[in-house]
């Protein structure tokens, strides 16, 4: 071997220097220190950073137990001890003292800042209003009278319609279920839950709020709207015919014109029919900006939302098919036309924001958010993510056809039948919402009662469409017809509602249910008067309430029975099939 080149000597003695590189290790300290957050100085430098991140300054108290993280409209204080921790957080907006946040608290604890930077966004984003810190401040207090306002039309007491206190809010309050803003979350309004969201909410606690929201914000336009800076609503309160507050005029009490107004935030965005779209104007007087509606036929939008495209948004004009499998292995074909969902009168738009500018907007807003929404409830039941294969033979063929912007028709063929029927759906409302059957041998507005029931208890097509073969069947066979009752027992329910309990034909629960030990009265009464004042902004149905609202069963056709029966078929089907549920239907 030659001798060693001076390079490799050069290398050799740089091994054995066993002498370390003091910046190198400075460095290496000081990004350690970072990264694990694990000294005083290294969780300032990560709020600092944070806060000039989301346009926020930030600066540390002359003792150096606190840094503040500070907007034109907000600060916080973050308490911390000597070796880094986070002893405290505190929000404190405008006007107000600070207040201890106790989830912001924990995100710093946990150094989860990637998640405690979102919510500084949103803290942010609640006041992100163009101006000086005058027109800022005057915003926040427009916002915070119509909180109020809003709280206390909520208050007003009204009817009982369901037994679940909760679900009776969101679907027929006349401010939905509304939670009031905390730690720079905005007021919430839960507007409408279906019954496939409802069995969510049973099956799992730990999932929160399903259904549509929408929280009220404010938001800045290009015109100035005149907004209230006090109550808009006397007290004591006068009602009118439809037990609403009468307000009072905007000009005699102290309102302010700005740069601004208030919105509804809608979570998910909703999608909407041009018409609704433009009824939503006219309720409020602001309209909401074209550049923000992007225009597609209605099935595109729900396939999109439900994510039921397989990853193409488009919609190409072909006939949309899809089969909807429901319990006992049973599955329905159903068609959407190209063609007759493309007329412009049936296009839509997905809306995520609703401007408007007094809180008398508010009730009618939210009926008409309602009202799409059970459309959409009803669309949403024929879309699966299943597509026709040579494989599954089914048991009913539909053809879905828009006859209005709020109506359809349900054209199907009986196995048993030498001709087409047509179910014609008219939904005047979220709550009114009636079938017409046109059947040879079945022209009965008995029939047309039956059907109407189980379409609004259920909210699905597929599983109206099933409950109506039965019956049809049954009749051309010559068959009696069973009576409107059922018994379920603890391995027909799902965990959420682990009660026996039998639903009688006139919808009452029978003795022996085992609900009459806590408290839940046997029989469904309409003539409860409560207020969310009094039933508490925290109240929750416990899950024999809601086992005792939602009992399976078929659907009493007495005329003469309680208006609201218990008696219900109300799975969502491919819901329930997806959740591989009994089979209770």
């Amino acid at each position: 071997m030659g001798k060693a080149s001076p390079n490799r000597e050069t290398q050799d003695k740089s091994r054995g220097d066993t002498k370390p590189c003091e910046p190198l290790i400075r460095c290496l300290k000081i990004l350690h220190e970072a990264l694990n957050v694990s000294s005083l100085s290294a969780m300032v430098s990560r709020l600092e950073i944070m806060a000039k991140q989301r346009g926020m300054g930030s600066h540390l108290s002359p003792t150096e137990t606190t840094c503040y993280l500070t907007a034109d409209m907000f600060y916080l204080e973050v308490l911390l001890l000597p070796g880094g921790e986070v002893e405290d957080v505190k929000l404190a907006q405008h006007g107000e003292a600070p207040v201890s946040s106790e989830s912001l608290l924990q995100l710093l604890k946990s150094k989860k800042f990637e998640e405690f930077s979102v919510k500084l966004k949103g803290l942010f984003s609640l006041y992100s209003i163009p101006g000086e810190n005058e027109t800022k401040i005057k915003v926040y207090t427009a916002l915070q009278f119509l909180g109020k306002d809003l709280q206390k039309i909520s208050h007003l007491p009204r009817a009982l319609r369901e037994c679940n206190l909760q679900v009776d809010m969101i679907l027929n309050g006349r401010i939905g279920y509304l939670t009031a803003g905390s730690e720079g979350i905005p007021m919430t309004i839960q507007y409408y839950i279906s019954p496939s969201d409802i069995l969510l909410e049973m099956s799992d606690s730990e999932r929160g709020s399903v259904g549509q929201l929408a929280l009220v914000t404010v938001g800045p336009t290009d015109s100035t709207h005149k907004l209230q800076m006090a109550s808009v609503i006397p007290q004591p309160p006068q009602l009118d015919a439809q037990g609403l507050p009468l307000f009072s005029p905007l000009c005699e009490v102290l309102s302010e014109m700005m740069p601004a107004c208030f919105q509804l935030k809608l979570q998910p965005p909703l999608p909407m029919l041009s018409s609704f779209v433009e009824k939503l104007s006219q309720i409020t007087d602001v309209a909401i900006a074209d550049a923000d509606l992007q225009w597609a036929p209605f099935p595109q939008l729900m396939m999109t939302l439900l994510g039921e495209n397989g990853g193409n948004k488009t919609w190409d004009g072909q006939d949309a098919h899809f089969l909807v499998p429901l319990p006992g292995k049973e599955i329905h074909s159903y068609v959407l036309p190209g063609a007759a969902w493309e007329e412009a009168a049936l296009r839509g738009a997905l809306v995520s924001t609703i401007p408007f500018t007094h809180p008398a907007h508010v009730p009618a807003l939210l009926e008409l958010l309602r009202h799409q929404c059970a459309i959409n409830t009803l669309l949403a039941s024929c879309i699966t993510s299943l597509r026709p294969s040579p494989g599954p033979v089914c048991d009913l063929y539909c053809e879905v056809l828009p006859e209005s912007g709020s109506s359809l028709s349900v054209t199907f063929h009986l196995s048993d039948s030498d001709s087409l029927s047509v179910l014609l759906v008219n939904v005047a409302d979220s709550r009114k919402l009636t079938c017409s059957l046109f059947a040879v041998g079945s022209e009965s507005e008995s029939m047309d009662e039956y059907v109407s029931r189980v379409l609004k208890r259920c909210m699905s097509i597929p599983v109206t469409m099933r409950a109506l073969n039965r019956r049809l069947s049954k009749r051309t066979c010559g068959e009696a017809l069973p009576a409107c009752s059922a018994t379920i027992s603890t391995a027909d329910v799902s965990p959420a509602s682990p009660l026996p309990m039998s639903c009688e034909a006139d919808g009452s629960l029978s003795s022996g249910s085992g609900l009459e030990s806590i408290g839940i009265p046997t029989t469904s009464s309409t003539a409860a008067v409560f207020s969310q004042d009094a039933m508490g902004p925290d109240t929750t149905a416990t899950a024999a309430e809601s086992a005792f609202c939602l009992s399976v069963a078929e659907v009493n056709t007495n005329p003469t029975a309680n208006p609201y029966p218990c008696a219900s078929v109300c799975v969502y089907s491919h819901w329930m099939h997806n959740n591989h549920l009994p089979e209770l239907i």
